[in-house]
């Protein structure tokens, strides 16, 4: 198994996201637990582009300070919304690994996340999402907690991924 942190960057990652104090103390003990477990953990920034203030070498674009990989934990780089996807070079890594199994953690619900999730079901992967560790914002066209509710608890279970308690998830990396 690996634990994917998707796009959890210092300029997104803060309390304007639905269920954020929950999703942080929630993130932060599966990071603790997988790494506690020799689990690998494995990041993922998305890069908007040079003069967008959401690239490489803005401060915004690192990942949130709480969140912060270890020395010699991978960091991918992508454009698109999924992280699986072959200009990432993610799916690669994993497939040379021989590793099909993904806990899926991060921002955004709507975005990256459901789109990590469905490429990761192409591919054969078996997706993980532990309850409240995703999230989003307000966009004009659904609420927060809408979106939440309807991917984590309508669209993915039991089609495209396997939403999972915290606790069974903490069990999971201890495996």
């Amino acid at each position: 198994m690996v634990l994917l942190v998707i796009d959890t960057q210092k300029g997104i990652t803060d309390s304007r996201l639905y269920g954020f104090e929950a999703m942080r103390a929630n993130i932060k003990t599966l990071i603790e637990e997988a790494r506690k477990n020799r689990v690998e953990v494995v990041y993922v920034r998305h890069d908007d582009g040079p003069g967008t203030g959401f690239s490489l070498g803005d401060e915004d674009f690192e990942i949130f300070e709480e969140f912060a990989p270890q020395v010699g934990e991978r960091v991918f780089d992508k454009t698109v919304n999924s992280a699986l996807h072959p200009s990432v070079g993610l799916s690669e890594y994993l497939e040379e690994k021989g590793e099909k199994r993904l806990m899926v953690v991060g921002l955004q619900t709507d975005f990256c996340i459901d789109a990590t999730i469905k490429s990761g079901f192409d591919l054969g992967c078996e997706i993980i999402v532990p309850e409240r560790t995703n999230s989003t914002f307000d966009n004009k066209y659904i609420k927060q907690d809408v979106a939440y509710h309807f991917y984590n608890d309508f669209l993915w279970p039991d089609r495209y991924a396997r939403c999972v308690s915290m606790a069974e998830a903490v069990r999971m990396l201890q495996q």
